[in-house]
């Protein structure tokens, strides 16, 4: 059962003395936030609820309600928003005095009180108050789901809200949807009102759910390496016209190229799939979508180290010579396309 399945099955009654919502996946994140908000019933008018979001707030004020006995029920729920302080993250809200009180609290908390903790990011593994909340609190963590856990999750949600669809065409939402867990619910909603009898198709799904700019940037990547060249500079003069600028262009494209050459040459070493996700993720400093690696492996396979590297040379160069005036930059964009392109074939 999946995180999101778990907050599934709370309710006031049975939470636990401390619960905490964490996670580097953060489309998921908000929504077991929402789902557990809505499972313990939180009303900001009810006084059995206390809510502290500690960017805003001194330490001082949330622990005295922390501290505090209920006044109307037996027990009562607190809730600390963005205690980024027992995450990786350089933000920190709470002073080394405002740390020691809380680590006490946490050690001898409340029988009264309920307290339920987010804190979006990675759980800092070092931190004393980290090593004290794994022991005694429950956690769910928002993380990059497994394929076919995404996929299981999001056919039982279709299903929920009676669509159905055709042979291929929920692969192509996942596709479209880059395995992404927010973006897959963004669409699943947007399905549901698309199409009022609940049938999905194909040709609905590449239709009516709209391109991000990096859909429109692969297909022009895809249109580059293909030797497409007329059908990559209609799609440039599209881009345009939606005022896409060619720094942005350059960007995505760079970004592209970086991740084939990468995966390239962390598969040349012998790393499989999931050991170039971890490498990757460890260079960046991020957690590297394992979809984008898998994907990558595949677009790279055709195509040589030496391209590879020639071709980010060539978008370096032209973003420099853009940012320097050198020439018209839609006249240096089109000639860097023109120029990839031409040592591709």
């Amino acid at each position: 059962m999946i995180a999101i399945e778990e907050v599934d099955t709370l309710k006031k009654e049975n939470l636990s003395l401390i619960t905490v919502v964490t996670g580097e996946d953060l489309g998921q994140f908000s929504q077991l936030k929402e789902r557990l908000m809505e499972r313990v019933g939180y009303d900001k008018d009810d006084l059995t609820y206390s809510y502290f979001d500690m960017a805003e707030v001194d330490y001082e004020d949330a622990e005295m309600d922390l501290e505090s006995l209920p006044f109307f029920e037996n027990q009562k729920v607190v809730i600390f928003d963005n205690l980024l302080d027992i995450t990786t993250s350089k933000k920190a809200y709470l002073d080394d005095k405002a740390l020691k009180r809380f680590e006490a609290y946490l050690e001898n908390p409340l029988e009264t009180t309920r307290l339920i903790i987010y804190a979006p990011g990675k759980l800092d593994g070092k931190r004393r108050l980290v090593k004290i909340l794994k022991r005694d609190s429950r956690i769910f963590e928002a993380k990059p789901l497994k394929e076919a856990e995404l996929k299981t999750y999001f056919q039982k949600l279709a299903h929920k809200e009676k669509l159905t669809f055709d042979s291929g065409a929920f692969d192509a939402l996942l596709l479209k949807s880059n395995y992404d867990f927010s973006e897959m619910l963004k669409n699943i909603a947007f399905l549901k009102s698309y199409k009022a009898d609940g049938h999905i198709t194909t040709d609905d799904i590449s239709q009516a759910i709209p391109k991000t700019l990096q859909d429109n940037i692969f297909d022009l990547t895809q249109f580059v390496l293909n030797g497409r060249i007329n059908e990559a500079r209609d799609l440039i003069r599209d881009l345009r016209l939606q005022g896409e600028d060619e720094i942005k262009l350059i960007a995505i494209m760079l970004g592209q190229f970086r991740m084939f050459l990468q995966v390239s040459l962390l598969a040349r070493q012998g790393n499989n799939e999931s050991q170039i996700v971890s490498r990757l993720s460890d260079y960046l400093g991020r957690r590297v979508n394992p979809y984008q690696v898998r994907f990558a492996l595949r677009d790279s396979r055709p195509l040589s180290i030496a391209f590879l590297r020639l071709a980010i040379k060539i978008l370096i160069e032209t973003d420099y010579a853009i940012k320097t005036g050198t020439y018209d930059k839609d006249y240096l964009f089109d000639v860097a396309i023109l120029k990839i392109a031409h040592e591709r074939h």
